[in-house]
């Protein structure tokens, strides 16, 4: 099984300075890492006019619609890190996770991802990490089985 998450889905820092463009860059990163069909970003986007993905802790999880999965290849994670805040519907995202999950898969992902995020203390040594590299290393786990 490859990796859902490998170092080159890991951006640091991201360019995006509105949730739109951070839903287009994370969505971006699964399509170039070959796990999504550009479709699958735009039922990010339908996704998140139906329901926020914004979680807490700085994090939110842009993911597809079920009606997508005919467009995900293999489960896959990208992850971006914004250096300023970005405004996701009044809240502030530091990092912007873009999920693909097959046959269900999404939701395993999320769970490991909803660990890490709801401990503070994680989540400011992925705020100081100081490169993609030591993003990618923190959140290893979640290639983990």
């Amino acid at each position: 099984m490859s990796e859902i998450l490998t170092p080159a889905q890991v951006k640091v820092p991201g360019s995006a300075r509105t949730k739109d463009d951070a839903i287009r860059e994370a969505g971006q990163i699964l399509v170039d890492a070959g796990a999504v069909d550009p479709a699958y970003v735009d039922a990010m986007f339908e996704r998140e006019r139906s329901v926020s993905t914004y979680m807490g802790n700085y994090l939110a999880i842009p993911h597809g619609t079920n009606e997508a999965k005919e467009s995900i290849h293999r489960s896959a994670l990208s992850v971006v890190r914004y250096d300023q805040p970005i405004d996701w519907d009044g809240n502030e995202v530091r990092f912007a996770v873009g999920v693909a999950g097959v046959e269900g898969g999404h939701l395993e992902i999320l769970g490991k991802m909803a660990v890490v995020f709801s401990d503070t203390d994680e989540v400011d040594r992925l705020l100081a990490a100081g490169s993609a590299e030591e993003v990618h290393q923190l959140l290893h786990s979640v290639n983990e089985d």
